[in-house]
């Protein structure tokens, strides 16, 4: 049992690339937590897909043991965090099982959009902050200009920040004593009801769920029958353990500390997060303020290249959706692509993520239909019906009006790139909020929809700052607009695949791109094949694709004019009577690119 004096619960934030695995990779390394030996980078980003693209995605916990220059002996409990604003959600949950966050600023970069958006998190959970600058080893590195920045942006003092080198290992001590000098320690009664937040939760194969809890009030023993308030399931523990990164069993958690729990749960569903645990006979019966579920913002349709791999399609989804609790699927089918999933994620990153993960460690090669995001349509009877996919829409004469979701955007820029960046926003129906500077950059506010965020705003954002903005978004709210639903049509059928909702003044304009990019794609028929964009019944955009066709002609030499007609007359009947029976084949490489493009 651990005083609560020595126990120091904290999180690592700061923008995507600042070095906060690296800063836990030191600390836990310079404590002796893990051997030299088993040292790797990265140690606590587990997943390959973490460990390939160099960033975190699932916040983890790791406990610490430290002996302070007072000479007591100290328990750190470390939770490292994303950074990437689609897994804003794995922060905010972080920030509630600690008291204290160390903010790592890059020196040479200084403050981002996400370093605002994560502090602001931590603010909002009342942490006390350490403000820490990393990468002072590096000859461009500024620390007196970012620490100023820090104060004038955020407006937290940072006279006496951190400054250390997490890769090299300068200045880690000073980071070690300044978490047990100024950071809080926790509260909580031994002698109060059972109270455990349940912060995290994954599936492992041999051991089912794993619960990572934080204990609040009461104690917690192995053998224990415990209570899920939301669920109101209960269970026996069979496990209860700390996370010195591998698992090390113990036999009891007081107030403030963090552990994992298994208890033969058989699915990541049956856990809430944020529900509060607590003893099946004498229990506490307020619950935790939990936080608020994650909402899935943007949706597209999962269909397999091969239709015969459905089955292994949805056993993939079940395995993945037992550990990513914010990821959602429901089963759809098109008649282009055959059967498939609309699943929801948080973001286009969460989405990329999901979908590599599905080619990789199940080996399924996917098609993703064209991002969507969630409409409202109120209708003329009062109701209001929420539109995942576009192919869905009802009939227009039903229809009053459509809302779409809005989002308040974050951009910081250099101030040289200023111009593209307010030109971009505005190209994309954005409504200036707010222009402030800070130092040589500009941080602008901007009122966006999401559907033009979520096809290629980011990827258009890198490209024309030459990748130094950063950009981080909240939802506001859902607003009317005037949208229309653009299907396509190819031989005058409907391809459900490819229709999507766009803005009534920009329709023709995606409209004739996606009919000009159609053309290219598809390969030529014996038959002409119109291309056309409509919305209703009205054509907004057409492109014709020519028919393959034989010089019938060819055997014909001098004499009279009416040969030559009649062959050609023969041939024009034969190609109208196969336009009206014949199929038009769409290869799949071709769904892939028109999906891709880019306004």
């Amino acid at each position: 049992m651990t005083d609560l004096n020595r126990i120091r619960n904290f999180s690592i934030v700061a923008h995507i690339d600042h070095g906060k695995s690296t800063l836990a990779d030191r600390l836990i390394q310079s404590t002796g937590t893990v051997k030299d030996r088993d040292m790797q980078e990265q140690l606590l980003d587990s997943m390959d897909i973490e460990r390939e693209r160099g960033i975190t995605i699932k916040a983890n916990t790791v406990r610490i043991d430290y002996h302070a220059n007072d000479g007591q002996d100290y328990v750190l409990n470390l939770i490292d965090t994303p950074g990437h604003v689609d897994f804003a959600y794995e922060v905010s949950r972080s920030m509630r099982a600690v008291e204290g966050s160390l903010l790592v600023v890059d020196a040479t970069q200084g403050v981002e959009a996400q370093t605002l958006a994560n502090v602001y998190q931590a603010i909002d959970a009342d942490h006390e902050i350490v403000p820490v600058l990393n990468k002072i080893d590096l000859p461009a590195a500024e620390p007196e200009r970012v620490a100023e920045q820090i104060e004038d942006v955020i407006g937290i003092d940072a006279t006496d920040a951190c400054e250390i080198s997490a890769k090299t290992g300068l200045g880690i001590p000073a980071v070690l004593e300044a978490i047990v000098t100024r950071l809080p320690s926790p509260e909580g009664s031994r002698d109060a009801p059972l109270k455990a937040m349940l912060v995290d939760s994954w599936y492992d194969p041999y051991l089912g769920v794993v619960v990572m809890i934080r204990v609040m009030d009461g104690v917690i023993r192995k053998g224990d029958r415990i209570r899920m308030i939301a669920t109101n399931a209960t269970y026996g523990i069979d496990k209860l353990a700390v996370l010195k990164p591998q698992m090390e069993d113990i036999a009891e958690l007081g107030p403030g500390e963090i552990g994992v729990i298994t208890a033969s749960i058989k699915q990541v569903r049956d856990t809430k997060v944020g529900d509060t645990i607590t003893h099946e006979k004498k229990g506490t019966t307020d619950p935790l303020p939990g936080f608020a579920p994650s909402v899935p913002v943007v949706f597209c349709g999962l269909f397999p290249v091969d239709a015969a791999e459905f089955e292994d399609l949805r056993t993939a989804i079940d395995k993945l959706s037992l550990n990513d609790a914010s990821f959602t699927s429901e089963m759809e089918t098109s008649a282009a692509l055959g059967f498939g999933f609309r699943c929801g994620f948080l973001g286009l990153l969460h989405l990329e993520v999901i979908r590599d993960r599905l080619e990789r460690e199940y080996d399924i090669e996917l098609i993703t239909t064209a991002p969507s995001v969630i409409y409202h349509i109120y209708m003329r009877d009062g109701s209001m019906i929420h539109l995942h996919n576009p192919a869905d829409m009802p009939d227009l004469t039903h229809v009053d009006h459509l809302e779409e979701p809005r989002i308040k955007a974050t951009i910081m820029v250099p101030d040289d790139y200023l111009g593209d960046v307010l030109k971009l926003c505005q190209d994309r129906r954005g409504i200036q909020l707010d222009l402030t500077y800070a130092g040589s950059r500009a941080m602008v506010v901007y009122d966006l929809p999401l559907n033009e965020v979520v096809f290629d705003f980011y990827d258009r954002l890198k490209s024309v700052t030459k990748g130094y903005a950063s950009f981080d978004y909240q939802m506001s709210e859902y607003r009317q607009d005037n949208l229309v639903k653009m299907s396509i049509l190819v031989n005058d059928e409907p391809v459900d695949a490819l229709s999507i909702m766009v803005h009534r003044d920009r329709a023709e304009q995606r409209g004739r791109a996606m009919c000009e990019k159609l053309k290219e794609l598809i390969p030529r028929h014996m038959f002409k094949i119109p291309i056309q964009a409509a919305i209703g019944g009205k054509v907004i955009a057409r492109e014709t694709l020519a028919a393959l066709r034989k010089d019938v002609t060819a055997k014909c030499y001098g004499g009279d004019a009416t040969r030559k007609r009649k062959l050609l007359d023969k041939q024009k009947a034969g190609k109208k009577k196969m336009r009206q029976f014949g199929k038009v084949e769409i290869p799949q490489s071709a769904f892939i690119s028109a999906l891709k493009m880019d306004s």
